[in-house]
């Protein structure tokens, strides 16, 4: 029996404390519904072990003619549908497909964030504990309360909660949709290693390159004309002569008498070494 002080556990804790999958697969669940701790995963886990195990015995006294495993069968469905875990007209090989995610998405914490009177969980868990959800009129301050599928449609604010008034600062605007909560898909690796990290090529652009036609991107490009603005073109210049420059009328002046400066000078040197040279020929002989 137990002392009534120290009540037993309702949850089973792991086998081994140290699992880098199992914390990672808890942390995300904690996030996604505003969890406590741990401990609330457990008992889920724990709930849908027992609802496993029970599936598996009566699984394999099915096929006798006890009338007893038929009705626990049945007994056993409807609760699981009873509780929206299910759809109807479910067998036993759905509830061994069930995972942690069903039962969680049943807690009044997340009902109460799904129907938008609250912005995220954890405010969802704060109403609760404080006394401002109830169901049919019935105050409820678990956040781990299992609610049945009845008992969905009648969730709200408490009569005597200040939440009823529209103006309340903590209630959800009118605007407010409360995201649902769905399973998040891992992005697949779209990149190709033959490839060194390019993403790989899809199978109709494989045809296209296989079959030697253009896409239909590419014709739709070359159809459409492109409008180009004409470009002021620098003046073409014949190869190894400097491009031309606008020269002053004073500097053009200064560089013609410098010309004829040395024209003059070379004229003279060059009369002067005629000169030498006749004298030098006279000399000889």
């Amino acid at each position: 029996m137990g002392k009534p002080k120290f009540s037993r556990k309702k949850y089973e804790t792991p086998s081994h404390p140290w699992q880098a999958d199992r914390i990672k697969a808890e942390n995300e669940l904690s996030r996604k519904y505003g969890l406590k701790n741990k401990r609330e995963i457990w008992k889920a886990q724990t709930a849908l072990r027992r609802y496993r195990g029970q599936a598996r015995g009566l699984l394999a006294k099915i096929g006798g003619d006890n009338p007893q495993v038929k009705k626990e069968s049945e007994q056993l469905l409807m609760r699981l549908t009873r509780m929206n875990i299910l759809p109807l007209n479910s067998t036993l090989d759905d509830v061994l497909a069930l995972e942690t995610e069903p039962i969680l998405s049943r807690r009044l914490q997340t009902l109460t964030y799904l129907k938008g009177l609250a912005n995220t969980p954890t405010q969802a868990r704060q109403l609760i504990s404080h006394g401002h959800i109830a169901i049919a009129d019935r105050r409820i301050t678990v956040p781990s309360y299992m609610v049945t599928k009845d008992e969905e449609s009648k969730i709200g604010y408490a009569v005597n909660s200040p939440l009823n008034d529209l103006l309340h600062p903590a209630r959800p605007s009118a605007e407010f949709k409360s995201v649902p909560i769905k399973k998040e898909d891992k992005p697949e690796e779209s990149k190709d290693k033959s490839t060194g990290g390019k993403p790989a090529k899809t199978d109709e652009a494989k045809k296209d390159i296989v079959g030697g036609k253009p896409s239909e991107k590419e014709t739709v490009q070359e159809k459409k004309p492109v409008k180009s603005e004409p470009k002021e073109k620098p003046a073409e210049t014949p190869e190894g002569k400097p491009p031309k420059t606008e020269e002053k009328p004073a500097d053009s002046k200064k560089q013609i008498e410098k010309s004829e400066e040395s024209k003059d000078q070379s004229t003279e040197e060059k009369s002067e070494d005629k000169n030498k040279s006749d004298d030098v020929k006279k000399g000889g002989k």
